[in-house]
């Protein structure tokens, strides 16, 4: 991802130095600034939860742990949806580059017989800071402070 960034911005800086344009260099900055601000993939629609990552021993695969149960995430616009086994967390969202905020929400607190994924997701969404996409249909929630992650696959029947 930074590697497509910093080619974007080489070649904004190229065109803008090769069209003859006497513009300030607060322009220049400003067209590169726009860049690097736009998302960098699109995440609306329907994600399986695929793994939740803390380190080589401590991770939650929820189709291991429940195979016959869907446990995802919806992106809209701007909200959030996760949806496990038993409860669900909502949320507003932003992306900007590589960045995603994911803001605090709702819960649902129902007791359950098996809440692995809700624990872990509970535990990894406050530190979700940075988004990497393998293509359109794999992408990887980064931790800010640690290792984890989330690995989440796109789930294009329910999708868009």
């Amino acid at each position: 991802m930074n590697i497509r960034l910093m080619t974007a911005c080489f070649a904004v800086a190229m065109m803008a130095s090769c069209t003859g344009n006497k513009g300030s260099v607060d322009n220049d900055s400003a067209a590169v600034n726009d860049i690097a601000t736009e998302a960098t993939v699109d995440l609306k629609g329907q994600w399986n939860i695929e793994n939740i990552f803390f380190n080589d021993s401590d991770y939650v695969r929820p189709a291991e742990i429940l195979p016959d149960v869907r446990q995802y995430v919806q992106f809209t616009d701007s909200t959030y949806a996760i949806i496990t086994n038993c409860n669900s967390i909502s949320g507003y969202y932003t992306l900007s580059g590589d960045s995603i905020t994911l803001g605090d929400g709702m819960m649902t607190e129902m007791a359950c017989d098996n809440m692995q994924t809700e624990d872990a997701l509970r535990r990894i969404l406050p530190d979700i800071a940075t988004i990497d996409a393998e293509n359109d249909s794999i992408v990887r929630l980064n931790c800010r402070h640690h290792s984890g992650y989330i690995i989440l696959k796109k789930n294009f029947i329910f999708g868009r």
